[in-house]
């Protein structure tokens, strides 16, 4: 599933081409894809026509389009949803669910090959909020501080890796980003929440930030199905150090990662440098 980094990464490619530009029409190829509480592809299609694209902006793992009138696009793409802008007359894709048309000629297309993906339409009658709910901080805000996490952490009794893919406690993070924060705060995945010292919770805050800055700088992990707004694959996979490196040496110690299973999600980690408390 496309994490933080990845939706951020097609946020900052669509934000300079689409904005300003007006929708002037779409149609939905799966209605399903026209996601809850309105569920109705006719009135999202007829919501979101006419209306300019006023910025593109991302909450937790969601993609945002602000529209004129206090509207919004919503995207949610799940495991396998792509959002990807085609020059006029491009070819569809093979999994393309719905598509916009923008007053250039140009068109936003949302594929989807296993067909989890939502989009939502926000007004006056469904509001963002709506869509939105019960999401927790973002990670990379100012107002994210090590005292923010440390009262989070100590406001719980979790084990750390379930607790860090909650996204009412911090949301984008997925199993990708929280592997490699916890790895990089020398943490074991099944640490308790309210076990962390202070210098404990400093070096998770240090590996979280890091974890997402560097997805974001290398354009996002692909591992299938992840591509940015032109279709391309990102390049962080190559700078992972934990995640699906079993049986590799860890770069800072040589022995071998581990691969468990956490809340039923593969997990990584190196044993030796992220010793579980007695």
């Amino acid at each position: 599933m496309p994490e933080l980094p990845e939706v951020e990464t097609v946020r900052a490619d669509l934000q300079g081409r689409i904005t300003g530009r007006v929708i002037t029409g779409g149609q939905f190829l799966w209605d399903r894809t026209a996601g809850r509480p309105a569920a109705d592809p006719v009135a999202l299609i007829r919501g979101v026509t006419g209306r300019r694209i006023e910025a593109v902006e991302r909450r937790a793992k969601f993609l945002v389009l602000r529209l004129s009138g206090e509207a919004a696009l919503v995207v949610h793409l799940r495991m396998t949803g792509r959002l990807r802008f085609r020059e006029a007359a491009a070819l569809p894709g093979k999994a393309l669910r719905a598509a916009f048309m923008l007053d250039d000629g140009s068109e936003l297309h949302f594929e989807d090959q296993r067909k989890f993906g939502r989009l939502y339409f926000t007004d006056g009658a469904v509001a963002l909020d709506e869509v939105l709910a019960r999401l927790g901080p973002e990670p990379l805000d100012e107002a994210f501080t090590r005292d923010t996490l440390r009262d989070l952490l100590r406001a719980r009794r979790a084990q750390l890796k379930p607790l860090l893919l909650n996204q009412s406690f911090v949301a984008g993070l997925g199993n990708i980003y929280v592997d490699e924060a916890l790895f990089r705060a020398r943490l074991h995945p099944l640490r308790r929440s309210d076990s962390l010292e202070q210098d404990e919770i400093d070096r998770l805050h240090e590996g979280i930030v890091a974890a997402l800055l560097q997805g974001i700088s290398n354009r996002g992990t692909t591992l299938s199905d992840y591509r940015d707004a032109w279709g391309m694959t990102g390049k962080n996979k190559e700078r992972l150090l934990v995640f699906r490196r079993e049986g590799k040496p860890c770069t800072v110690c040589g022995k071998p990662i581990t691969k468990i299973r956490v809340a039923q999600r593969g997990t990584h980690f190196c044993p030796t440098c992220q010793p579980l408390p007695k």
